[in-house]
């Protein structure tokens, strides 16, 4: 008997071949096409083969389509069911941003949600799940197979208070070991869907990043009981087999399918294991799924055309290297409207990836939607000036110097997962790194207002909510600092910016100096 367990994850609502760029940047993609492979693989079924079909999180959050169903068509939440029924999912489970547009918009939309596993989410008061069960148990061509859902912990690090008020989460390693002594007598196969990845490698356990309980699926993996983990979060793609159990991460937008097999013998105990990933950018749409979310993607595109304004001719970005070495005018935009709006003088972002293309003159909401891709908020936090210090360390870290002399990004932000993300770029600030000193010991000079940063001295820096947590391992940033708050998402903020401005020309950014290396 052979168990085959299929699985997408941060599909993130691209569902067509669309990455709402015009031109397209990338069609390979969406959830329209790995619904045709995930259709050939159910085919399984009909031939005695036991299948079960996972939605492993971050589905309804992180593209144009979800921001408009959102903030223009509420009465279409009920669209990320049907494209689930459709595709025909056994399993759903949260992913971190499923809380990115608040508690009540998460159960509104996936309270009544039947496939939902939620094991480690819980009412702080009942310590129950709020919404959803810990597993579900299905019987498929003679073998029971048990799937506990999980989510990573950090969420609580992550998200706005209010967005997660009243819930506990809790540590998954250890729900799922409760769960595994409750469930393994009842089933033949044990499954973990877990929104989550590894923090260490797989075949070693050598740490990869730094150890934060983000991504704890090494710990799960191992966790006696376990036939197979299925894992997403960090947009990886991963499929191996190791001490023995099959695992799966099948990277970004449903450009790949996670496919896990379990061969049993005839006391259904597990004798062969495989683990693989079927890219789906040579897959067809398929027409039902088209069908169903054709009418919301064209209004969402008529909306992203929407005008909104002019912002000069230096704002487009072809060399993402230079711009998070140098800034660039497209940063330094996203910085003042950043300060505009907290009414501050020092702020940072971060160049989220190399798919942000920057603006040209003539700006409408799609340019914003694919360049601000996160519905971040604004938070003000009272830092002093050796917290700006030692925040410009970390970001001195992302830089290397290589054998032949000249800077590259230091591999850590490259594997096993790309942080573009965790680089800060910032205005207010000049500042001096030289790269020929050791990481942490980089930051030769930083200046206020023509003034040396004191050390001692408050200064408040607006930054988004994300990054005002500490993340990214920045320990200095956290919320016992924060002083207000703009409950405003930055994407919408770029936005009236733009119109409340209608001549802007920003030159490129000379505040920071760059030594140290062969240029």
């Amino acid at each position: 008997m052979r168990v085959s367990i299929i699985s997408t994850s941060d599909v993130h609502g691209y569902v067509r071949a669309d990455d709402f760029r015009r031109p397209l940047l990338n069609d390979g993609l969406g959830l329209t096409r790995a619904a045709t492979v995930i259709a050939a693989l159910q085919e399984r079924a009909s031939h005695g083969e036991a299948v079960v079909t996972i939605e492993n999180g971050d589905f309804i959050q992180g593209s144009p389509l979800t921001n408009y169903v959102e903030k223009q068509a509420p009465e279409a939440t009920g669209i990320y069911q049907q494209l689930a029924d459709a595709v025909g999912y056994d399993v759903r489970v949260f992913g971190n941003h499923e809380f990115n547009y608040g508690r009540d918009y998460l159960e509104r939309v996936m309270a009544d949600t039947p496939q939902l596993l939620n094991a480690n989410v819980l009412d702080a008061e009942t310590h129950q799940p709020f919404i959803g069960k810990p597993y579900a148990v299905f019987e498929r061509a003679g073998v029971k197979i048990g799937v506990i859902g999980l989510l990573t912990k950090y969420v609580a690090k992550w998200e706005q208070a209010d967005n997660i008020r009243g819930l506990l989460f809790a540590d998954p390693v250890e729900v799922a070991q409760n769960y595994i002594a409750e469930l393994r007598p009842q089933v033949d196969v044990l499954v973990i869907a877990y929104h989550g990845g590894f923090a260490e490698d797989l075949q070693t356990g050598e740490p990869l990043e730094r150890l934060t309980s983000e991504n704890q699926g090494y710990q799960l993996l191992h966790l006696p009981g376990v036939d197979a983990l299925v894992t997403g979060h960090q947009h990886r793609m991963i499929a191996e087999v190791a001490d023995g159990v099959p695992t799966t991460q099948p990277g970004y937008r449903a450009d790949n399918v996670g496919l896990i097999t379990l061969d049993l013998d005839e006391q259904q105990t597990v004798v062969g294991r495989e683990a693989s990933l079927i890219k789906t950018a040579d897959a067809a749409e398929r027409a039902d799924i088209v069908a169903l979310i054709e009418p919301l993607q064209s209004q969402t595109n008529q909306w992203l055309d929407t005008a909104v304004g002019t912002v000069g001719d230096n704002m487009r970005i072809t060399d993402h290297f230079a711009a998070r070495l140098h800034s660039h005018p497209f940063i330094e935009l996203v910085n003042r409207v950043q300060m505009d709006a907290t009414q501050t003088t020092i702020a940072n972002t971060a160049l989220f990836n190399d798919e942000v293309r920057g603006l040209a003159n003539d700006v409408t909401l799609r340019d914003i939607m694919t360049n601000y891709i996160y519905p971040n908020t604004l938070v003000v936090e009272a830092l002093t000036g050796q917290d700006i210090k030692d925040a410009l360390e970390v970001n001195g870290r992302y830089f290397a110097v290589a054998a032949d002399g000249t800077l590259t990004v230091n591999p850590l932000f490259i594997e096993p997962k790309v942080q573009h993300y965790n680089y800060d770029i910032w205005s207010g600030i000049d500042y001096t790194f030289d790269f020929s000193r050791p990481a942490g010991d980089r930051v030769t000079a930083v200046s206020y207002q023509g003034q040396p940063l004191d050390m001692a001295a408050t200064y408040e820096v607006a930054m988004n909510n994300y990054r005002a947590g500490g993340a990214g391992n920045f320990t200095m940033f956290s919320t016992d600092k924060i002083v207000r708050e703009v409950q405003l998402e930055t994407a919408e903020l770029i936005g009236d910016y733009i119109m409340a401005h209608p001549e802007i020309h920003i030159a490129q950014p000379t505040n920071i100096t760059a030594v140290g290396f062969q240029k």
